[in-house]
């Protein structure tokens, strides 16, 4: 027969001992993160020390098993809302993708980069998901929406042009936020028209706003001295400034938007062929590029001396652990305001302009330019050409003035 008190005193061994593991495994990681920062001059460590020590004794004095049910939404949802931390599930995912790096666990906390708010129904998230967008920039706009048709006693189904109307005059924005807000909404009409077939009508084609009749300026580019101005102003004593370089070298000599450099991987990049492959374009367009040797020069600058070391594939990440991959957001402010501290009045869009805009100049027809650029369409090229008649001329018809 079974001793009591030895059985319980086994299993509180067995207790002790596993958690042990975990406090061992805790330290092991943050000492592993003390060493990434040191090398890469960030620092985040004592913050997660206290997030992940607090999270240790609520899961402790709780009884939860740190293998199997430690690691999930509803512990860390429940230790949010003992704690007060709304913010811990970073530093609590980043552990579990240690200790499922290690083997020590089934698998790793799985959050969204940006949490799906638990009101939005199921129809909105699935749409985030086939659309693979970081809910920040989308979903802000269906929360919104859906707010609105609840305000409303509107269903989908019953979803009429009047309806979109009234919602997107309740926006005090920026014609061009409201162009970007009509964007978003487009593309969830047309999912819910063409995948799910509740709409029984495609409304994303009356979604539209203000006739624009004509562009009074052309899209706008650098002249030689100032490219040379900005190029002359680059600094590279740090680690984001090094970063800048390379992304503004991308901008310039191959012509990515800005949403492309953030997709870029390392394996991307050939070094020995002196070529990039950007595999998702807009309008689904995969295109490999040759690159100059001074990108690759700043590319393996920034790879062997800025860039974390992180087992992320990204090329260009964070410098905050756990160093995700930079947002498109990230790539305009930064290389804007290096523009700006140049002297330079001007957008990361800018460079993309200039770049078609040396295409042609260099004799380039319109659709080599449209390749290159990745457009669909020769009419989506000409918007970023300025260009006179005579040079027009001798590059579509071969005939000089």
């Amino acid at each position: 027969m079974l001793n009591l008190s030895n059985y319980h005193t086994r299993k509180l061994i067995m207790a002790g001992n596993d958690l042990r593991m975990l406090v061992d495994a805790i330290l092991d990681y943050l000492h592993r993160v003390k060493e990434v920062e040191e090398d890469n001059g960030v620092g985040s460590r004592s913050r997660y020390s206290r997030v992940l020590i607090d999270f240790l004794i609520f899961t402790a004095s709780n009884d939860i098993d740190w293998r199997q049910q430690m690691f999930t939404l509803d512990t860390v949802e429940a230790f949010a809302k003992h704690s007060g931390l709304t913010n811990a599930s970073r530093a609590i995912g980043a552990l579990s993708n240690y200790l499922f790096s290690l083997g020590k666990i089934s698998r790793p906390l799985v959050i969204p980069e940006s949490r799906k708010p638990q009101y939005l129904p199921d129809i909105y998230n699935q749409y985030l998901i086939y659309r693979g967008e970081h809910r920040s920039r989308v979903g802000g706009v269906l929360t919104s929406f859906h707010n609105y048709l609840q305000k409303n006693k509107v269903s989908l189904s019953e979803l009429k042009i009047e309806h979109l109307d009234a919602f997107m005059a309740g926006f005090k924005v920026a014609e061009t936020t409201r162009r970007t807000y009509r964007y978003h909404l487009r593309g969830f009409l047309k999912y819910l028209y063409h995948k799910q077939k509740i709409l029984k009508k495609d409304l994303a084609p009356l979604l539209v706003g203000p006739a624009i009749f004509a562009h009074s300026k052309p899209p706008k580019f650098l002249r030689p001295q100032q490219v040379q101005k900005l190029f002359a102003s680059l600094e590279l004593s740090s680690h984001c400034q090094i970063r800048t370089h390379a992304m503004i070298h991308m901008a310039y000599t191959l012509g990515l938007r800005p949403i492309e450099i953030t997709k870029i991987t390392l394996d991307d990049i050939s070094f020995k062929n002196q070529e990039l492959t950007i595999c998702e374009r807009k309008g689904n367009n995969p295109v490999s590029l040759p690159v100059p040797e001074k990108t690759l020069k700043a590319t393996a600058l920034y790879i062997s001396k800025a860039r974390p070391k992180t087992l992320s594939r990204h090329l260009f990440v964070s410098f905050q652990f756990p160093y995700k991959p930079i947002s498109s957001v990230t790539v305009i402010s930064y290389i804007s305001k290096t523009m700006k501290h140049a002297g330079l009045p001007s957008s990361s869009y800018w460079l993309r302009h200039t770049y078609a805009q040396n295409l042609l100049e260099t004799g380039r027809s319109i659709y080599e330019v449209k390749e290159m650029m990745g457009h669909q369409n020769i009419q989506s090229a000409q918007r970023y050409l300025y260009i006179d008649i005579k040079l027009m001329r001798k590059v579509l018809f071969d005939e000089e003035l």
